[in-house]
């Protein structure tokens, strides 16, 4: 009975290439919704974060693009528990066109200067929605393709729903620059970067069209026929060591690395070019672009080898490059995209030299905090210059000072002052401070004419070699860890924590490192400890899955 439904299903069934394309468009579309949020995250923090500091809005417009992914493991666990009793097609179906219609509500959304602060709060919403669904889709495409495909092909075909990613980073980065060339730049940021939110309707109806046509997969399929199915998938899966062993391997043996170098790869080296390279932001978007299309082919390339030579070698090559790129990759990165700046981060090293018990983080994510004190309107100024300084201690009570080489600048104590007075003071410090920077050397912006983009592209590249390698095995390694009974539950979770929580905040987290520093390279620590994690519990815990049998996992 098990052999002729099986065989039934599958006589049915759409051939395995339209199974890959079907759900590798529908989930490159999701990407896409999910990276022209990422990709104008300045844009977004001036319209909808208009009253608080330059650094704090971007801190907190990275923060609403976390929350998209900190709201991703509910969304795993919602739908992986409805995949598991009710099917795989029914629920990525849900999941897209979830995503697809909080996408649209964004681009509709007014902003600060309109509604206020009920402006942020709908912006965040509407990404809660998109994580929401997110966190559903991803375990549903891998798991859809790997149950069709055959164990000698999987690692392969797997790669496809892997590429996805760089598909909708590239159809996004696309449309924001073809939308940009056509508008002008102050049209685009003033009303504009709506348009590839609102792009986003056409999508969803070609991708449920093309979803629509699918049928349930074969092992979904077989384990109805067998009566396995509809059991208690959240208990199966976490409350059970034979399961819930996994789910902590796959979390911290693959996915706190895929979340901590897909990301910085993807992302933070994106930020960091724009915010703190001062990089012209065409320019990035058009360097991403080049090295997404560079890239693509590499998860496939990656998932292929895979089943060649395991998928746990693969994934370790992937990690152990990202720890050795890390910090020598974006100090390399600062000399190749802004060399004024790295000579004159030697020539003319910044101090700020301050009574500690003064001053504060810069960041409030509240918008409360004055930053008066005569520390903080100096440090004030090089967070939002994107300048990193080294921190000494002066006696307490003494006026904060600024060293840039040899230049001293005297900062203002700003506490106590009305907010007419403080404006001045801040205007001051801030002028005098940037008028120094400028005569030591410091840049306001990159400078195109001195860029080696061929080298920012080689580097560029090193960090994307390694994200592939961690991300195009990955999908099958984590389907051939459990049993198909709570395959989409088991391992919705531990992907979406790891690239949700992990992933997700990293851009957020590690500006905020920068700004608790003031060294702009602090934040790679993020990056550097967790992928740490991962080498180790791979080294020791994780299994090889190569070719295993989806049918017979946990018997």
């Amino acid at each position: 009975m098990t052999t002729d439904a099986t065989a039934t299903a599958e006589k049915a069934g759409p051939g395995l290439r339209t199974v890959v394309v079907a759900s590798a468009a529908g989930t490159a579309f999701e990407w896409y919704d999910f990276f022209i949020f990422g990709s104008l995250t300045t844009i977004i923090a001036r319209h909808f974060y208009a009253d608080v500091g330059e650094a704090t809005s971007y801190i907190l417009a990275l923060l609403t693009f976390g929350v998209g992914f900190v709201v991703r493991p509910l969304g795993a666990l919602v739908f992986g528990w409805f995949g598991d009793r009710t099917g795989r097609k029914t629920t990525f179906l849900v999941t897209i066109t979830l995503m697809g219609l909080a996408t649209v509500a964004i681009g509709l959304l007014p902003d600060y200067g309109q509604i206020g602060i009920l402006a942020p709060i709908l912006l965040l919403t509407m990404r809660v929605l998109q994580g929401f669904a997110l966190g559903g889709e991803y375990g549903g495409a891998a798991i859809y393709v790997a149950e069709h495909a055959p164990p000698e092909k999987r690692g392969g075909l797997t790669g496809w729903i892997q590429t996805t990613a760089a598909f909708g980073l590239i159809g996004a980065l696309t449309v924001i620059l073809v939308t940009r060339a056509i508008l002008g730049t102050e049209a685009f940021d003033a009303w504009g970067w709506r348009i590839p939110f609102v792009i986003s309707s056409l999508l969803l109806g070609v991708s449920l069209w093309i979803r629509l046509k699918l049928n349930e997969s074969p092992a979904y399929v077989q384990m109805e026929a067998e009566g396995g199915a509809r059991r208690a998938p959240l208990r199966e899966a976490f409350l059970t060591w034979k399961n819930g062993r996994f789910v902590l391997i796959a979390l911290f043996g693959i996915m706190v690395a895929q979340g901590a170098v897909w990301y910085c790869g993807y992302f933070y080296t994106r930020f960091f070019m724009e915010r703190v390279l001062r990089v012209d932001v065409a320019l990035v978007d058009q360097m991403v672009l080049a090295i997404t299309v560079a890239s693509a082919g590499l998860y496939v390339f990656f998932g292929w080898l895979s089943d060649r030579v395991g998928r746990k070698p693969v994934m370790l090559f992937g990690m152990i490059l990202a720890l050795v790129a890390f910090f020598p990759g974006f100090h390399a990165l600062t000399r190749a995209a802004n060399p004024a700046l790295a000579e004159a981060q030697i020539s003319a090293p910044v101090t700020v030299v301050a009574d500690p018990a003064t001053c504060a983080v810069q960041f409030d994510p509240v918008g409360k905090t004055a930053f008066a004190s005569s520390c903080d309107l100096a440090k004030s100024v090089l967070a939002n210059a994107g300048i990193s300084y080294d921190n000494a201690d002066a006696p307490v009570g003494s006026l904060a000072v600024v060293r840039i080489g040899e230049t001293t600048i005297d900062s203002v104590e700003g506490a106590g002052l009305d907010k007419v007075a403080l404006k001045a003071a801040r205007t001051d410090v801030d002028s005098r401070i940037r008028a120094a920077l400028h005569t030591a050397g410091y840049p306001e912006a990159a400078d195109p004419a001195r860029m080696n983009l061929p080298l920012v592209f080689g580097i560029l590249m090193i960090f994307m070699v390694a994200a592939t390698a961690v991300y195009g095995p990955q999908a099958a390694a984590l389907v051939e860890l459990f049993p198909t009974r709570v395959r989409y539950t088991a391992m919705s979770l531990p992907y979406n924590v790891g690239t949700g929580w992990v992933g997700g905040l990293l851009p957020a987290a590690s500006f905020a490192l920068v700004a608790w520093s003031g060294n702009i390279y602090f934040g790679l620590w993020y990056s550097v400890i967790f992928t740490a994690i991962a080498v180790v519990v791979s080294l020791i815990w994780l299994p090889e899955t190569r070719g295993r049998d989806l049918n017979t996992i946990g018997d």
